[in-house]
């Protein structure tokens, strides 16, 4: 028997139509199991998994009985089912019913959340002149750096970061370095720039920050100790003396993406179809 495995055969409406319809079933059950997740129905199939194993039980052994219970079990079970799972399918019909199951939620960008909490450690630690020295990686790798500290792998937050930069404490001499909106290290050690035409006035700190920007197109701001200035280093040049508005300015524009540029081509369909839907 030779099978046809040419692109018409595997494109005719037959098969077209059963993948269509698998996708389908697919999707029915993903969205079931998303919606009855965490709740009664968990211990439910527990129960439904022990009835059908006694009736395949009582079936081979002929246990006539038990069959003929199980039997009428079964038979009510639909209307019981409802009755007493009453909530949780009005809540998938409501769920339904308010396209959810289409659309997509609203993730908390790390981006925004990340500049967020550094505006508001670096505000403070400003305020207070606490030296600090931040490492934002970009495109290039900065593992190298991450080596020399302390490995942390920890969430963003304004108390953490502060936290860390406080005077005398065992992390607050050398870098924090972020890597996918999380700190991967602390006290890190970054290289020096050599370059002759820093200002003198400028410490170890900024020194560090030029010399990773010089290797790397990584983003570094500086709180200064002395005079509570912050500044910022990326691709070879210092912005000194930045309000925390320009800081966080210039954050949004290197760190936050577009949502129009990443809306995906099945996102912008799904829109344009739900814009017809409702006639807009």
């Amino acid at each position: 028997m030779q099978i046809d495995l040419s692109w018409e055969a595997l494109l005719s409406l037959g098969t077209v139509s059963s993948l269509i319809d698998i996708v389908i079933v697919s999707f029915i059950i993903y969205q079931l199991i998303k919606i009855v997740r965490g709740t009664r129905i968990n211990e439910l199939l527990n129960g439904i998994f022990i009835v059908l194993s006694v009736k395949v039980i009582s079936s081979v052994f002929n246990l006539h009985t038990t069959e003929y219970l199980i039997d009428f079990v079964i038979q009510w079970s639909a209307l019981a089912l409802i009755i007493i799972f009453q909530p949780e399918l009005r809540r998938g019909l409501e769920h339904l019913g308010r396209g959810s199951v289409f659309a997509k939620k609203k993730k908390a960008d790390p981006a925004h959340e990340m500049i967020e909490a550094l505006k508001k450690s670096i505000t403070y630690m400003s305020k207070r002149r606490i030296g600090a020295l931040i490492s934002i990686e970009m495109e290039t790798g900065l593992d190298e750096y991450v080596g020399t500290g302390i490995r942390m792998n920890s969430e963003i937050s304004s108390e953490l970061v502060t936290n860390i930069f406080i005077p005398n404490t065992p992390l607050h001499d050398g870098a924090v370095i972020i890597q996918n909106f999380k700190i991967s290290s602390a006290a890190s050690y970054l290289p020096l720039s050599e370059s002759s035409a820093i200002p003198k006035e400028f410490g170890t700190r900024h020194r560090a920050a030029i010399g990773l920007s010089e290797v790397s197109d990584a983003i570094t701001l500086i709180v200064s100790e002395e005079t509570g200035n912050i500044s910022l280093s990326h691709l070879g040049n210092l912005k000194n003396d930045l309000t925390i508005d320009e800081l966080v300015e210039y954050l949004d524009q290197e760190l936050i993406i577009d949502e129009d540029e990443a809306t995906s081509v099945i996102d912008r369909l799904y829109q344009w179809v739900m814009k017809g839907v409702r006639g807009e």
